[in-house]
């Protein structure tokens, strides 16, 4: 990411923290430094386990050009997909975590990895979030392509 996106990226996200300059604050002090933020405010986060999470963002990106938001967690294999806040309570989903309001999700700062954090899609910034509906008919044929359905 370069300067200025990385910029927007980092007060995009610093935005939902309760105290954006300490957020902003923390990460120019040390980048490498991972921020709690509350899920709900400005995205929620959908997290999917394995291989799942990896062909599901391929879908993604061949349906959509750039989807949202996604972030790794290698500590535990799961990929989360920042979608619209209020998602997670409609959310039907077998095997999807979810963490919406009264949630906080750890982020390492854009542009950097923190831990087992990393930023597959970082955010631009913009707000661009992946549109629930198109999440979930990506899932649906990441699904079937693990199962040989389709490819």
């Amino acid at each position: 990411m370069a300067g200025t996106g990385v910029r927007a990226a980092v007060e995009w996200l610093a935005s939902a923290a309760p105290d954006p300059g300490a957020c902003r604050w923390a990460w120019e002090r040390d980048p490498l430094r991972v921020a709690l933020l509350p899920a709900g405010r400005r995205w929620d986060v959908l997290t999917v386990a394995g291989e799942l999470g990896r062909v599901t963002l391929e879908v993604l990106t061949r349906l959509t050009g750039r989807p949202g938001p996604v972030l790794a967690d290698s500590g535990c294999g799961r990929t989360g997909f920042f979608v619209p806040p209020g998602t997670v309570s409609h959310w039907m989903g077998t095997g999807v975590r979810g963490a919406g309001e009264g949630s906080w999700i750890a982020v390492p700062r854009p542009g950097r990895a923190a831990g087992g954090l990393r930023w597959l899609v970082p955010p631009d910034g913009s707000g661009t979030l992946t549109a629930p509906t198109t999440l979930e008919t990506a899932m649906h044929e990441a699904a079937a392509v693990l199962r040989g359905w389709g490819g």
